[in-house]
């Protein structure tokens, strides 16, 4: 058996080394790294593939959701409401900005933001909501919207780990992911399902002003050279990682395949386990991945194990040649650079629940079946004895 890797990007490489090696020499050839020709190209298919007006690529996944908020204009003081259980650059960006982070719990099936939470939590102070579309699975965009159509808020998406998902709207309507929003983000960290050899990020909207002021945001504040107009910062993407996403991203949907069918074949291994609860989409469909859509795209497979010591479990696999991670083991609003008097640990139960539960085992392109055998079969006898 092939050595199990938590994301194989070798082996993902191997496939399409001679393209990749041929579009990063040529960069170097031209000498044109930054903002060059295949910046521009890289945006334009990336607006194509996403059905969106406007792709501003800038240098990685955190500046992309600073840049859209301050692209909306939102002013020190105001509240933006997002989930307690995602990683801290969702937040981080909310408090370098003066804003006040507002954390709410998330739903316990599918790990999103909780929209009761969500309704809960406005004030007269609140501007905006950040849906995490967590693990690859959008959030519940449809009441996300209506929320914020009523409050007269912004949504920003954070699609740093659902890029190429597609949400389904309650009248049948398909969009991409990071595009239904006022303004979306992504990343293009390695590991990502659309991921660079270094850092990446983008922004997405179909606002045309809101596009102008963000393209002016990411350089310096520049429209035309040495003339500043907004207060900006420098988050550019290099040409050689725009070289390396145009080589992926006509291979992004059948990536997404691939995890798709690598998490069917986990859960129909976990499937009737007692102890766990296997990763669930919103569509009701046999070992929880719906086979006629694509509203999972499984960045991360994260299983619930009930009854049993979790890090004791980690240990377990490592110990037997299986990478895995804990995302998240710590509740944001319990981290130090965010504990606030305002939060009352009896609305983050879900949250809290989760960080002693969750296991994200091993997910990339290149799994094979003896490897997912052989990750299923630890798993199933230390749960089970």
């Amino acid at each position: 058996m092939r050595k199990i890797q938590m994301v194989d990007l070798k082996g993902q490489y191997e496939h399409i080394k001679d393209q990749v090696n041929q579009s990063v020499l040529e960069v170097i050839d031209s000498t044109a790294f930054i903002n060059g020709p295949e910046v521009q190209q890289f945006q334009k298919e990336l607006e194509e593939y996403l059905d969106v007006k406007h792709v501003i690529p800038c240098a990685n996944g955190t500046d992309a959701l600073q840049i859209a908020m301050m692209g909306l204009g939102l002013k020190p003081g105001d509240e933006v409401i997002t989930a307690d259980f995602t990683f801290a650059a969702t937040v981080e960006v909310i408090a370098l900005l003066g804003l006040t982070p507002v954390l709410v719990d998330v739903d316990p099936v599918n790990f999103n933001i909780d929209v009761e939470a969500i309704k809960k939590a406005i004030t007269p102070k609140t501007k905006a909501i950040v849906p995490v579309h967590l693990f690859g699975l959008a959030a519940n965009m449809d009441e996300i919207m209506q929320i914020a159509n009523d409050n007269n808020l912004y949504v920003i998406e954070d699609n740093a780990q659902a890029i190429g998902g597609t949400y389904t709207s309650k009248d049948g309507t398909k969009t991409k992911t990071g595009t239904i929003g006022h303004v979306g983000s992504t990343s293009f960290f390695p590991s990502k399902n659309l991921g660079c050899y270094g850092d990446g990020g983008a922004i997405f909207t179909n606002d045309d002003d809101l596009a102008h002021t963000i393209r002016g945001i990411v350089n310096h504040g520049m429209y035309v050279r040495y003339h500043h107009d907004v207060v900006g910062v420098n988050s550019r993407l290099d040409s050689i990682q725009a070289a390396v996403l145009r080589a992926k991203l006509p291979h992004l949907d059948t990536y997404n395949a691939s995890r798709r069918n690598a998490a069917r074949k986990y859960s129909k291994a976990f499937n009737g386990i007692e102890n766990i609860i296997i990763p669930t989409g919103y569509c009701e469909a046999e070992n929880a991945v719906c086979d006629v859509c694509d509203c999972h795209v499984f960045h991360q497979y994260t299983l619930r194990v009930l009854n049993t010591d979790r890090d004791a479990l980690v240990n377990h696999l490592n110990e037997n040649g299986i990478p895995c991670g804990v995302y998240y083991p710590i509740p944001l609003h319990l981290q130090k650079a965010y504990k606030d008097e305002r939060y009352n640990e009896s609305d983050f139960s879900v949250t809290n629940q989760l960080v002693k539960e969750v296991i994200s085992l091993p997910m990339h392109t290149e799994l094979d079946d003896e490897q997912i055998e052989y990750i299923t079969t630890t798993v199933i006898n230390f749960v089970t004895n």
